[in-house]
């Protein structure tokens, strides 16, 4: 079929269909659309996602305030590049001496320019920031992102009820929660799906299996029902959990680092405080009853139920 006929019978069905009276029915209209053949999947994936971007605020899609990569207005050029090269990243936060208020934002490439032209020596911050867009973490995303398109801004400042530094937001988390995410030079994969960042702290990837996960942490979750943290994690929550919320199953604290709307893809977790320090002891369960998946989900092989709670981030 031609491109102009396949265009008139799209013209023909949206002329039949009835106009949407609410968000649910225009949703069903899409996938109704999606399943007939007339958009594929990844279209109906972006168009859910504009819908979706509707109803989300700023607070819900922002680095919270204490995980936010800053420099200070009173560093030296080399802590600054320091920042930067270790971080990857292609803007800053710039607060204040006392790290307090946000004075502005620093390009990286203006530092590129200072070094590349011998100028680091007479580098004064305060003469390269921009100044910062500051908005209310109550905003909404789709509002936030018109005003970043007419401002040209890339980043912004989200501020609580008090005015004080909430957290940030840069439009690629804004565009990814359309197109989900969004991969780049600085996204290396990682050969190992949990990495240890503390005493008793572990980043771990969603799609780590629960085995693996039983097998490095000693725990007995199942995986009958289940196959990665990520899975755990959902089910808990019963709905996909969004970045900064956080839960305690087993005594063992889940706070997700990292997700989109489609995926959870990075969680921290922290392990309970020992009064003798060491690892965490061995299950109770035996081996053998814990590889025959006895267990329900959420459960552990010995049939005990894990201590869950959950855990507001706000």
């Amino acid at each position: 079929m031609s491109d102009t006929g396949a265009t008139q019978k799209v013209m023909r069905r949206i002329r039949r269909m009835t106009a949407p009276k609410d968000r649910a029915q225009l949703a069903e209209m899409l996938r109704h659309s999606a399943s007939s053949g007339l958009i594929d999947a990844d279209a109906l994936s972006m168009l859910e996602g504009v819908l979706e971007v509707a109803d989300l605020q700023v607070r819900d899609i922002m680095v919270p305030h204490n995980q936010m990569i800053c420099v200070r207005s009173d560093a030296q050029p080399g802590q600054v590049l320091s920042t930067a090269i270790d971080s990857g990243h292609s803007r800053f936060p710039v607060q204040d001496p006392d790290g307090e208020k946000i004075v502005g934002i620093l390009l990286a490439k203006d530092l590129l320019n200072l070094f590349a032209l011998n100028r680091a020596g007479t580098f004064n911050i305060r003469e390269w920031i921009r100044k910062p867009l500051f908005v209310p973490e109550s905003k909404r995303v789709n509002v936030l992102l018109k005003d970043m398109r007419v401002g040209r801004n890339h980043m912004a400042i989200a501020v609580d009820e008090y005015g004080s530094v909430a957290g940030l937001v840069t439009i690629e988390d804004v565009i990814e929660q359309i197109v989900g995410e969004i991969d780049d030079e600085y996204d290396i994969e990682d050969e190992k799906d949990i990495r240890r960042e503390g005493d008793r702290q572990f980043l771990v990837r969603g799609r780590t299996r629960i085995g693996d996960f039983n097998e490095f942490f000693n725990t007995a979750f199942s995986d009958e029902a289940i196959d990665t943290v990520a899975g755990l994690i959902t089910q808990h929550f019963g709905r996909l959990p969004r970045r900064g919320e956080s839960a305690v199953l087993d005594g063992m604290e889940f706070r997700v680092m990292r997700a989109d709307r489609r995926r959870v893809e990075a969680v921290r977790v922290t392990t309970p405080a020992r009064s003798g320090g060491g690892r965490r002891p061995p299950s109770p369960c035996p081996a053998s009853f814990r590889r025959r998946r006895r267990c329900c989900p959420l459960r552990l092989a010995c049939g005990r139920v894990p201590r869950i709670r959950a855990v507001s981030s706000r």
